[in-house]
């Protein structure tokens, strides 16, 4: 099988997937990504492509984003026909359109199988933009914001498949074209990540700090608010002031990978540091981390504060989860379909500094009652493996052409007692909103996958 996997910042979150599929006998698998593109170590058929220009600085403010997709989508274009003069036509495209790499994939490969990955549609309203009262949302960035999904309404109508990893981020898009979307998590490396007691963490002033010890942690790509950076900070000052032994490490870059960076300061961190006071010898900024430190960091969390807003779900909260922290994070979507409150974590309000500072410090205080919540969040973990995900995304490329590729398709290991209770939520992952009863019907199809029906009218 020929496929070819489109990724600005390749891997992103394919890599997994280019080295299963490039493994198989037969097989042959191409990338794509930009020049700037991080590459997958043991990969080697990454080509790189640059845009032929800059967006010109007079475009409307509103079309500079379409703009810059239309040059992303011609450098692509231009390379996709080169591989295809080469003699390399897909069977199947992979890709994230986020920047518009695919807009034009289909004038080159008509007969290749499109499969998008529908990260996020943005709405003015009821999710991330206006989200927190601190950065209110302009009538500019309103139609800004508009004007960019006009973008992802082109990637989603001309592909042949779409797949969003949860069900928030597929409810964002307009209900008409849901039915396209799947709902398929890409996975996470959950057998291999577990809980070490002996776990050690060096800082970078030269602090031990073990398993077991009171330590406060916070992952982000960047520190910045959509990852609630902000509010962990002046919830930290809190807690250090009624904790005087615990100590924070801090993990991500000063960049920005949402929103906008701070009017008055270089980053958000020193934005945070010079509104809030803490005690430097126990709050441990790393940077960014090599994965095996940013595990270690995470095996020693006695308290894992993961905030967001109603956005996309990071990698670094099932992973957490995976290891057996005990995740304390905000009662937002998407982190509400992963953490239930009391049974594999805590769920608190994202604004309330109060809550997240006593969910905290119960935890440091009392570890030996957070263990089944920890257990729990480790099981719970399993039904996002990387190789379940793997099987999800062979049927979406068409690997498996005995399983017939609809919204009705879900895991065996994630339909729960829940399904049978009425219940408009299937096992952790999988929802639909239309579904009163469902019941099995016919046998059960190979790969661990089952079909189900959905139908309100279904019998009990």
């Amino acid at each position: 099988m020929r496929i070819l996997i489109v990724h600005q910042n390749f891997p992103g979150q394919f890599g997994y997937f280019a080295k299963a599929w490039s493994a198989r006998q037969g097989w042959d698998v191409r990338a794509l990504g930009r020049d700037t593109a991080p590459g997958l170590p043991g990969f080697d058929k990454l080509i790189r492509y640059r845009s032929a220009r800059a967006v010109h600085r007079q475009q409307h403010p509103y079309l500079r984003q379409m703009e810059a997709a239309t040059l992303h989508g011609q450098a692509t274009a231009r390379v996709m026909s080169s591989l295809r003069r080469g003699g390399f036509v897909p069977d199947a495209i992979l890709a994230h359109p986020g920047w518009g790499e695919t807009l034009y994939a289909k004038d080159i490969f008509p007969e290749a199988r499109l499969v998008h990955y529908c990260e996020w549609y943005y709405n003015a309203q009821g999710a991330d933009l206006g989200f927190d009262p601190e950065f209110p949302l302009s009538l500019d960035g309103r139609a800004r914001i508009r004007m960019w999904n006009a973008q992802h309404l082109l990637n989603l109508v001309q592909c042949d498949v779409a797949v969003s990893p949860t069900q928030w981020q597929r409810s964002r898009f307009p209900e008409i074209l849901q039915p396209k979307i799947m709902l398929r998590h890409e996975g996470i490396d959950a057998r291999a990540l577990k809980p070490d007691s002996d776990a050690r963490f060096a800082t970078p002033g030269g602090a031990l700090l073990k398993a077991g010890d009171s330590v406060i942690t916070y992952v982000a790509r960047n520190l910045e608010p959509y990852r609630g950076f902000h509010v962990f900070m002046r919830a930290l000052a809190r807690i250090q002031k009624a904790h005087p032994t615990c100590h924070a490490i801090i993990v991500g870059a000063d960049g920005v990978s949402y929103g906008s960076k701070p009017e008055d300061a270089p980053n958000w961190r020193e934005k945070m540091l010079r509104e809030v006071q803490l005690d430097p010898a126990r709050t441990h900024f790393t940077g960014r981390l090599p994965r095996a430190d940013y595990l270690r960091v995470l095996q020693v969390s006695a308290a894992h504060v993961y905030l967001s807003y109603p956005f996309v779900l990071s990698w670094s909260a099932l992973e957490a989860m995976a290891v057996g922290a005990l995740v304390i994070g905000s009662d937002t979507a998407p982190v509400r379909e992963v953490i239930r409150n009391g049974v594999n974590g805590r769920l608190v309000d994202f604004f309330d500094i109060s809550r997240i500072t006593t969910a905290v410090l119960d935890a440091l205080r009392d570890p030996i009652s957070q263990q089944p919540l920890r257990r729990q969040a480790r099981n719970d973990a399993q039904n996002y493996d990387r190789e379940a995900g793997l099987a999800r995304y062979d049927e979406l490329i068409g690997a498996l052409p005995a399983l017939r590729l609809s919204a009705d398709i879900v895991p065996v290991s994630v339909i729960t007692s829940a399904a049978w209770q009425n219940e408009q939520k299937i096992g952790v992952v999988w929802s639909f909103t239309s579904v009163d009863r469902v019941r099995a019907c016919g046998p059960i199809a190979c790969c661990g996958w089952v079909i189900v029906s959905m139908a309100s009218s279904l019998p009990a």
